[in-house]
């Protein structure tokens, strides 16, 4: 199984907003830049795009180590809630509608193809790779600010 490393970050300008995503892909020493954006969106949207576009990119299952500095999406995944959510009709434990369900069931369904490790960075705070794909984010949410 192929190792891959994946680093994702979401950008928005107002929230919600015009907003933008960026993914970094790595294996073997190569890396290919992913990025998009839209409109008007929230940043979690665009947190959750990074990762889904990220694992769409992937062209047969790997082990994939994920870093990103969003808790709304680590947490999700790595304590079960987005799971529990989709196991609830998309109702969270407080009773209210879990945000962006169409969004996280596409997610489960590429988490569910690869072993993928998730790893939270703190934002703006140094990281390589998180700055990198901050860049990325913010240039495609300008691209729809400015429209």
């Amino acid at each position: 199984m192929k190792v891959i490393e994946m680093f994702t970050d979401g950008a928005c300008s107002g929230n919600p907003g015009p907003g933008g995503w960026g993914t970094i892909l790595r294996y073997n020493g190569h890396e290919k830049e992913l990025s998009g954006g839209e409109a008007m969106t929230t940043n979690n949207r665009m947190e959750m795009i990074a990762v889904i576009e990220g694992l769409k990119a992937l062209k047969e299952p790997c082990e994939v180590h994920l870093t990103s500095d969003s808790q709304y999406v680590c947490n999700a995944i790595t304590k079960g809630w987005a799971r529990s959510w989709k196991r609830n009709n998309w109702i969270k434990s407080d009773k209210t509608k879990a945000k962006n369900p169409e969004l996280w069931d596409e997610m489960l369904t590429l988490l569910d193809k690869h072993k993928v490790i998730i790893n939270w960075v703190r934002g703006h705070n140094g990281h390589p790779e998180n700055e990198r794909c901050d860049k990325l984010a913010v240039a495609q949410s300008k691209k729809y600010a400015e429209k």
